[in-house]
């Protein structure tokens, strides 16, 4: 089987990948998934934004975008993908904050299941294609929408997954490849299996398979599929409850693997056959974080209370890449072979953790910030970004020696990197932002309620 193959991004003697397409991804140009060319969130290259404003300022163009969605923008080139769903009846239902409810929303009616081709210049649409109109199989929850995941490109294909309203493979013209049915994937909290929240797990592309993991209350599995027709190639088991998390390919001593967060199940595949080489559990209970690859290290996290009593409580685990078998924890605040550094009280609910310059970022949900020594785990500062009870959903990006934080009332809190908290600035978007940015050569673009956004000076 003949691919072409992504150049390696080095990091330390870790490269991290996303895979086989038609042509190299560029290093500040292009974001093919989920927090970018290495899914680290990072972008480096050209100078980024401080300061901006609803009313136009650094706002280089604002495309409306029907339906809801919180998946992430992605740019390949000139170009920008999102997705969402539209619904055919009914106001778009949203609510966000801080709240405890495990609540359903009640658009039961029929969706539009689209993908939107942007000009990267300007927001113009190049086009746009329904890839299903049905009823979705399951509801969601208040707080989310039946668009969570991020799609993921090759540079020649573009695949937008709907959990359970199926995958599709477009080419850049927005020709219909293939598509496939994953089957019903029903996601909820493991304490209350009658609730149905809906799915957010985004696929990856790693050497011309598509990876995608789906933890969902019945038969758990991660698998990899060809890009060329959407055949499943392997599929490993998991003994997982159901989650929202994202995996990650990454290539190190010779080998390739895709790492997989959870609670019972927190493991290494190898890439080419899905074997398992480590396993580590203890997590919490509703995990979604995405694992981060950074100087040899593996970041994990998750914050919902655990399972088992005995097990950490709000853990942050950061794993050697060389990591073999099944692993054990230490006493905190010591390290093991395989195990560089772990905490309990620190980790994230929601946002995937950003490790930038030596720091390791930790923002909770309710925009309490903690930072890390990213090597040793020194706690460098913990602080709130926002005295006023907004929730933070996004995960952070960086570039440019700036880090950015989204909150979900459209507020973006801009920090100078470094080992103490410095703001730069608040930025008000005037619109709900659940979804993480990407960032292409030296701009922003934030996927609002309503609309995407380009931002730069």
């Amino acid at each position: 089987m003949n691919h072409n193959f992504w150049f390696a991004l080095v990091v330390g003697t870790t490269t991290v990948v996303n895979l086989a397409a038609a042509d190299e991804p560029r290093a500040g140009i292009d974001w093919p998934q989920f927090r970018g060319i290495q899914a680290d969130g990072i972008s480096e290259g050209k100078p980024l934004p401080v300061e901006w404003n609803a009313a136009g300022r650094n706002v280089q163009w604002k495309t409306p975008i029907p339906g809801l969605a919180h998946s992430s923008a992605i740019v390949w080139r000139d170009r920008v993908f999102v997705t969402t769903a539209v619904p055919a009846s009914g106001e778009k239902q949203l609510r966000v904050g801080l709240y405890g409810d495990g609540d359903s929303a009640g658009d039961v009616v029929e969706h539009a299941f689209k993908l939107y081709c942007l000009d990267k210049r300007n927001g113009t649409v190049r086009w746009e294609r329904t890839a299903a109109s049905r009823v979705p199989r399951f509801r969601r929850h208040t707080k989310a929408t039946h668009a969570n995941s991020t799609p993921a490109t090759d540079g020649r294909h573009v695949i937008a997954f709907f959990g359970s309203e199926g995958m599709y493979c477009y080419d850049f013209e927005g020709n219909l490849k293939w598509s496939k049915d994953l089957g019903r994937l029903d996601v909820g909290p493991h304490n209350a299996p009658e609730l149905q929240w809906g799915f957010a797990s985004s696929p990856i592309i790693a050497q011309g398979r598509i990876i995608v993991q789906c933890d969902v209350k019945s038969s758990q599995f991660i698998a990899a599929l060809d890009m060329k027709d959407g055949r499943e190639i392997w599929r490993t088991r998991r003994n997982e409850v159901p989650s929202w998390c994202t995996p990650t390919a990454f290539q190190a001593g010779g080998g390739w693997q895709v790492l997989a967060n959870g609670c019972r199940d927190i493991a290494a595949y190898d890439l080419t056959s899905g074997e398992s080489i480590w396993r580590l559990s203890g997590g919490g209970g509703i995990p979604v974080p995405a694992p981060v690859v950074a100087d040899n290290r593996i970041y994990l996290t998750s914050n919902h209370r655990p399972i088992r009593e005995s097990d950490p409580s709000k853990p942050i685990f950061v794993v050697n890449v060389d990591a073999r078998g099944r692993l054990k924890l230490p006493e905190e605040g010591e390290s093991n072979k395989y195990i560089a550094w772990w905490k309990q009280q620190r980790g994230n609910y929601m946002q995937t953790p950003l490790i930038y310059r030596g720091v390791a970022y930790f923002c909770a949900d309710n925009g309490m910030l903690s930072a890390f020594d990213a090597a040793g785990g020194e706690e460098l500062f913990r602080e709130r970004l926002s005295q006023a009870g907004t929730g933070f959903s996004a995960s952070a990006v960086a570039g440019d020696g700036k880090v950015y934080f989204t909150g979900e009332e459209g507020d973006i809190h801009v920090l100078s990197a470094g080992r103490a908290l410095k703001i730069l600035a608040h930025n008000k978007m005037e619109e709900i932002c659940m979804a993480t940015p990407a960032l292409s050569e030296g701009r922003l673009y934030f996927r609002s309620r309503d609309h995407v956004l380009c931002i730069g000076d």
